[in-house]
């Protein structure tokens, strides 16, 4: 019993050497391959993947945003010159109509009986003036006998001069070509002065009005081209300057503009809100970036590039901006490539893998 005690004693003594001299082994050849595989990954990790674009130049057009409203080319609210009863109305509402088109008859009976009378009394006194001035001729009248019948004649042709014009205006008729809007008057109405027939609108062309800041008063001219849009919709139609008000808004510190662009589809309406894009000025070869290549420093705006596999950082100086893309004045040239993406992770001297290039 006792030769068994010794030998388990034995054997446990043997283990505790063994496990107490290999126990340190095992963690130093646990932390070699600890440092092999970090230092796999490492490696792995030291090319950063980046998309890239290509500078090129281009050319950008220095714009100013703002908004405007829309006006007709000619609008008239259609009133009688004289009062009278509506006889007749000649026109549909929203009827096209062209220029000189009658619109509205008022009744004429008693003016056309005056114009008969005066025709009948023309007559007479024209036949008259003309035997006078036979007789005048022969000196068998005086002169002053021949101007009495010559000035009754004159008074007559002004009657009925006076007739015509007074007939003339119980005809409305449509000042310019335009559409009609919704009638005002009824047929058998007795109207005056100041009651309203229709409005007429002409919208081709259409006028957009805008301000622009005082700032940029000598940058505009008549001649100038503004692009407009609708808020409901992204496609622009295009319009040229033609009249600028003399003096600034002391108020609001702005400068008033009309700008004409043809309408003929009449895509556009008076009275609708347009965003208004005008083009101050015009560079021809200009280097622009991504806004999010852009970062920011206490000196100024630096960029990466990726040269010959490598991260490069550049110092730039910007000019204009939109709402995507800033102007390189200085720093960069055509033909480089500037990092889009991984700009927080690079660094300068790291490695870079190009995975597209823009």
């Amino acid at each position: 019993m006792k030769k068994q005690t010794k030998i388990i004693l034995i054997i446990i003594i043997v283990l505790v050497v063994g496990i107490a001299f290999f126990y340190p082994r095992l963690d130093l050849l646990s932390g070699d391959e600890e440092m092999a595989a970090a230092s796999q990954n490492g490696n792995a990790q030291t090319s950063l993947p980046v998309n890239v674009v290509e500078l090129r130049q281009e050319k950008l057009q220095n714009n100013l945003n703002i908004t405007g409203s829309l006006i007709p080319n000619e609008i008239v609210t259609l009133r009688p010159e004289v009062a009278g009863l509506v006889e007749r109305i000649n026109f549909e509402e929203g009827q096209f109509v062209t220029k000189g088109t009658p619109l509205l008859y008022l009744n004429d009976e008693e003016l056309d009986a005056q114009r008969e009378r005066l025709s009948y009394t023309k007559k007479l006194y024209e036949s008259q003036e003309n035997r006078q001035k036979e007789l005048l001729a022969r000196e068998a009248i005086s002169q002053e006998e021949y101007d009495i019948v010559l000035s009754q004649y004159n008074t007559n042709l002004a009657d009925l001069r006076l007739i015509e014009a007074q007939l003339d205006k119980m005809v409305i008729r449509a000042p310019f070509d335009g559409e009609l809007g919704f009638r005002q008057v009824s047929e058998g109405s007795v109207i005056g002065t100041t009651d309203v027939i229709a409005n007429i609108v002409n919208v081709d062309p259409i006028k957009i009005e805008f301000s622009i800041p005082e700032r940029y008063a000598n940058e505009i001219k008549p001649g100038s081209v503004v692009y407009f849009r609708a808020t409901n919709s992204i496609e622009e139609a295009e319009g040229k300057v033609y009249a600028i008000e003399p003096n600034v808004d002391a108020a609001t510190r702005t400068l008033k503009i009309r700008a004409m662009s043809p309408n003929k589809q009449k895509k556009f309406l008076p009275g609708m809100f347009v965003r208004v894009r005008l083009v101050l000025n015009e560079i021809e070869n200009a280097i622009m970036i991504p806004s999010e290549s852009l970062i920011p420093e206490l000196e100024g705006y630096k960029v990466f590039i990726a040269n010959e596999g490598k991260i490069e950082s550049r110092k730039v100086t910007i000019g204009q901006r939109s709402d995507t893309r800033v102007q390189i004045i200085d720093g960069l040239a055509p033909g480089e490539l500037v990092l889009t993406t991984g700009v927080l992770q690079a660094r300068e001297g790291m490695p870079v893998n190009v995975n597209q290039i823009n």
